[in-house]
């Protein structure tokens, strides 16, 4: 007999819950409390008629296999429980982890150019690997550069999709997803939301179809992991199942296992280390030292500042904060974009994006802030020696516009549960 309590609907869950417990809801049956790493690359079967007709199916509809695994490069259920999470917190149907997130966004692109659709609409700036993928057409495919405004008015009728990041790398410039995907009309748009991660920003529900992160970065959280995943309807997955099957850039499921691990605690991470962040910029925009600060409204723990001196001193004078490449982890890292994570970018279209010989980019960790800020204050007033040429002079920086200092945004008070 149904009782009112079997017929009301199922209590939709707070984001840090969801966080804790995706994909781990069947440990308890299982007689587990962690999860179980699978590292086999293979399954035994006896009936291979069996075999053969699950191997066409997935070969017919990227669809995800009932029953037991076939090969590791068809499925993983270690990877698969980091798939079902992530989905969950994105608020998408499915999601489908790959070895790293240019290999999920090398799959991104290669689904739509098999259907013909090779043109990309793009909006700088975008991580350094992602522009120079799109703008070197090393997959065959044509990119157009537009701002959000222009967004409509470049899609052609080949255009396969429109790529966005949001907060933008490096410079944390923000885009209203809504009225992009209102652009976008009937062609997807994908949001790069490695900064803001699900804990901030949750694209698919302001109308955006395909949601890529970096998982290397805040996913996983303490350097130790790469990949990258996308999240998108059950139609789109099963045809990056089918390209990641050809082209075999899997996860591994030990990176499978910590990133799964790692969301556990990523609301807990992203929300501590941005106010901690949002305090830093406010320091960083009443010192005279700093140019201009850039800190999003969402929130977060990235933030990026341009300085009067010369950025070189700030990355070789700093002793508690990591000079280092990447971000999202448990420690607080600094590089300078123009000469690492961006290099790669034409110069002309690197300063055209905002990118500027003085600017510093900053993933803020779970360090005490008083501590940070005392790294930072000397590293501001370090003075490297100089280098000296073949000539005997020391060489200058790239040359950049120094603006006004600008208040940063406060920090957001709270940032409530994700339902």
């Amino acid at each position: 007999m149904e009782t009112a309590a079997s017929n009301a609907p199922a209590r939709i869950r707070a984001l840090a819950t969801e966080a804790v417990h995706a994909g781990r809801e069947d440990l308890v049956e299982l007689g587990l409390h962690a999860a179980p790493i699978d590292l086999s690359t293979t399954y035994p079967s006896h009936d291979i008629e069996a075999e053969a007709a699950r191997i066409d199916a997935f070969a017919a509809t990227g669809g995800q296999l009932d029953g037991p695994p076939v090969y590791a490069r068809l499925d993983n259920p270690t990877t698969a429980r980091f798939e079902t999470a992530l989905a969950r917190l994105e608020g998408t149907d499915s999601a489908v982890a790959f070895a790293s997130g240019m290999a999920a966004l090398t799959a991104v692109l290669l689904v739509r150019a098999s259907m013909g659709l090779r043109h990309v609409v793009a909006v700088r700036p975008l991580y350094g690997c992602s522009d120079h993928l799109l703008e070197s057409g090393l997959l065959g495919t044509e990119v157009t550069w537009t701002d959000p405004a222009g967004v409509a008015a470049a899609i052609r009728p080949d255009t396969g999709l429109v790529m966005v990041e949001t907060p933008a790398n490096p410079t944390l410039t923000e885009a209203d997803i809504a009225a992009l995907a209102h652009s976008c009309g009937s062609v997807p748009l994908l949001v790069d939301s490695t900064f803001a991660t699900p804990v901030l920003q949750r694209p698919v529900e302001q109308g955006a179809r395909i949601v890529l992160h970096s998982a290397t970065k805040y996913l996983g959280g303490h350097g130790d992991v790469m990949g990258g995943v996308v999240a998108c309807d059950e139609e789109f997955a099963a045809a990056l199942r089918q390209v990641r099957f050809a082209t075999g850039g899997v996860l591994h499921p030990m990176a499978g296992y910590l990133l799964l691990r790692g969301l556990s605690t990523l609301p807990v991470r992203v929300r501590a280390a941005s106010v901690t962040a949002a305090d830093l910029a406010r320091r960083l925009a009443a010192d005279p030292r700093v140019a201009r600060v850039h800190y999003p409204s969402v929130g977060g723990a990235m933030v990026s500042f341009e300085v009067y001196g010369d950025p070189r001193d700030v990355i070789a004078g700093v002793r508690l904060i990591t000079p280092a490449v990447s971000l999202g982890s448990v420690d607080t890292l600094i590089q300078h974009p123009a000469s690492i994570s961006h290099r790669i970018v034409a110069e002309g279209d690197r300063r055209a994006a905002g990118v500027g010989d003085r600017l510093l980019r900053m993933s803020v960790g779970l360090e005490d802030v008083e501590d940070l800020w005392a790294d930072l204050c000397q590293a501001l007033s370090a003075r490297r020696a100089p280098v000296r040429t073949a000539a005997g002079h020391a060489p200058a920086p790239g040359a950049a516009h120094a603006v006004p200092r600008a208040e940063a945004p406060s920090a957001p008070e709270s940032h409530p549960a994700v339902r």
